[in-house]
């Protein structure tokens, strides 16, 4: 089974509750009516806890970009607890690894004190550490990011990484949740595709049926510094037609679903500049800096948050009007979007969308003095 990236719909797992259901409908009823002053809440809230990392992955943007360590404000983190009745879902993650924020566990806890779903996305070296706060809090969902099928490609892309070290704590999840008869954690797997490793992904979803995985995700690498620009896979169409394809038919063998991202010249944005973009309806993004921003693929900050301002006062604030304003006015929207890279809703037909040497892609980040 292939699916895409969700851009209106978010994953769906637990029954929302009736406040949600009515939230939901009224925020996707006032985004295709293309409203800029909202009375819906956003539908999820995506919290950078930190934009450190406990790896240092040879494609990530930090190592391309000005970077100061952050960590996100657990008093700031506190202050949205009055709307996780009403949202969706949190999302836990950003640039960094969200497991290695101190209260990592107590964040999941308070999530699971209300309705809202919890998602995190983790390099998986964590999970150890974590697996009594994911059972303990029932987590709904969370994404593992592994770039191989073997730990010699994995761990040269992603340093410090131990395919199977992680696979071992994947398969003691996937049985604990077997034994109680959970429905949750849904899991996947997060493969970021370039020339050196796109051979090995029928063999990871291979993998993925081995540890009991429902999922595997791959995207395209974005690439940020010319030391790269060998591995990304623009103009490489034909390679990545033949890999997906049996990548798929590994997948219908095993039943994993594969969410793929469209081949270069098939893409359903044509020409435009992106994919129609909803995330300023329906996200709102909080980084580990403090800052609000669109969304975490793009340099722009609104503005610093204020948890002692009335929350639909910022979600209606003149910056994210204006955002929802031109974000897919071609002749309008900023120069980060005319560029995206967002998975979800670049244009992969569009050169931009693989390669982003030389711009301006990350915020710039500011040490935290709280």
């Amino acid at each position: 089974m292939i699916i895409r990236a969700k851009t209106k719909n978010l994953f769906s797992g637990k029954e929302l509750s009736a406040r949600q259901k009515e939230n939901s409908s009224l925020n996707i009823e006032e985004l295709e009516a293309g409203k800029t002053i909202l009375t819906s809440y956003p539908r999820r809230l995506v919290f950078e806890l930190t934009n450190a990392c406990n790896l240092n992955c040879v494609m990530c943007g930090r190592n391309a970009a000005d970077f100061k360590p952050t960590v996100f404000d657990m008093d700031v983190f506190r202050s949205f607890e009055p709307l996780m009745d009403t949202i969706e879902e949190v999302t836990l993650m950003g640039w960094g690894e969200p497991t290695i924020h101190p209260s990592f566990n107590e964040m999941l806890q308070i999530i699971d004190k209300h309705d809202a779903r919890k998602y995190f996305c983790t390099n998986g070296m964590n999970l150890k550490k974590i697996q009594k706060g994911i059972f303990d809090s029932k987590v709904d969902v969370f994404a593992v990011s592994l770039d191989g099928a073997t730990d010699e490609t994995n761990s040269r892309i992603r340093r410090g990484s131990d395919i199977n070290f992680i696979t071992e704590n994947l398969k003691e999840i996937v049985q604990i949740k077997k034994a109680n008869g959970l429905k949750y954690p849904w899991i996947n797997f997060v493969f970021c595709a370039m020339k050196s490793n796109i051979q090995e992904l029928p063999d990871l979803v291979r993998l993925a049926a081995e540890i009991g995985i429902e999922e595997v995700k791959v995207v395209f690498l974005t690439v940020f510094s010319s030391d790269l620009l060998h591995e990304s896979l623009w103009g490489s169409e034909s390679l990545v037609s033949e890999i997906f394809a049996k990548a798929v038919e590994v997948g219908e063998e095993c039943g994993v679903i594969l969410k793929l991202p469209h081949i270069p010249g098939e893409d359903i944005a044509g020409n435009q500049k992106h994919k129609d973009c909803f995330v300023s309806w329906r996200d709102f993004f909080l980084g580990s800096d403090g800052y609000v921003r669109p969304c975490m693929s793009t340099p722009v900050k609104f503005f610093k948050y204020d948890r002692e301002k009335d929350f639909m006062s910022i979600w209606n604030s003149p910056e994210y009007q204006n955002y929802r304003r031109i974000v897919n006015d071609e002749l309008k929207m900023d120069l980060p979007c005319q560029r995206c890279y967002q998975s979800s809703h670049c244009n992969w037909n569009k050169r931009e969308s693989f390669i982003q040497i030389g711009e301006e892609f990350s915020p710039s980040w500011e040490k935290n003095n709280q």
